[in-house]
């Protein structure tokens, strides 16, 4: 199920006048940029006026929906093989889409000295779950499959592993530690420069493909396209950043 957020227009605190113009505009976004989408979209409200709807969930999930007809404005997916899709099948607005992050994919855990360098936690196997989101519809857990392959873990850890529906819920298996540990964006574990308390282990890139993270317009409204060219924006961009993504200036179109 997705979870749905109104980012509330805060003109009132800041003795502003909403405009008379000011619109909804519904977006649906990968479970893994939940918060910075939450972040950015109260920020574009007290500059514009315009109430930012916000619904998460597994990026193949959302794109299942906008191809029957559900009413988002705008798709900021967690790869770019969907975003493509909606080009190629004329769903999307042409030329509107863009890389707006690069992914990091991290195995965590809330526990100090359970994840480290050496992924002793791995090998031992000495705990009872390991949290992952479905590598079927998220493309972090495309990626975490990719990791555990090449690692050759996969198949011993089956029977230890436990699957979220998006990353989202994977997280939220391993910070309410009904699994001990498990593989998250790293925008999850990580803000303003730190990690969150616990332990964990930063994925070298070279252990799955990339997590280019592209966004598109579903239907031709200014407002959307003025929340696209904010999220595009300096202030926006360090703000991303913030939370362990790498932003590319290059359009991968």
């Amino acid at each position: 199920m997705n979870k749905t957020f109104k980012v509330s227009v805060l003109v009132a605190a800041l003795g502003c006048t909403a405009p008379t113009f000011a619109d909804d505009i519904q977006v649906a976004v990968a479970a893994n940029f939940i918060d910075v989408m939450k972040q950015l979209g109260e920020s574009f409200g007290e500059q514009t006026g315009h109430n930012v709807l916000v619904s998460s969930g597994a990026t193949g999930k959302l794109y299942a929906q906008i191809k029957n007809g559900a009413p988002y404005d705008i798709f900021l997916a967690a790869d770019d093989a969907r975003p493509i899709l909606l080009d190629e099948e004329e769903v999307a607005i042409a030329d509107t889409r863009f890389t707006y992050a690069l992914g990091t994919l991290v195995l965590w855990s809330p526990q100090d000295k359970t994840v480290d360098g050496d992924l002793n936690v791995l090998k031992d196997q000495a705990f009872n779950h390991i949290s992952i989101a479905n590598p079927k519809t998220a493309p972090y857990g495309r990626a975490a499959q990719q990791t555990l392959t090449e690692l050759e873990f996969w198949d011993a850890l089956q029977p230890k592993m436990v699957r979220g529906e998006n990353i989202g819920q994977a997280y939220q298996y391993v910070y309410s530690e009904n699994a001990e540990l498990g593989f998250v964006a790293k925008s999850q574990v990580f803000k303003n420069g730190e990690y969150k308390s616990g332990s964990h282990w930063e994925v070298p890139s070279d252990m799955y493909d990339p997590i280019v993270q592209q966004a598109v317009l579903l239907k031709d409204n200014q407002a959307s396209r003025d929340l696209l060219d904010y999220i595009r924006s300096p202030e926006a961009v360090k703000v991303i950043e913030s939370y362990g993504y790498s932003v590319t200036t290059q359009e991968q179109l």
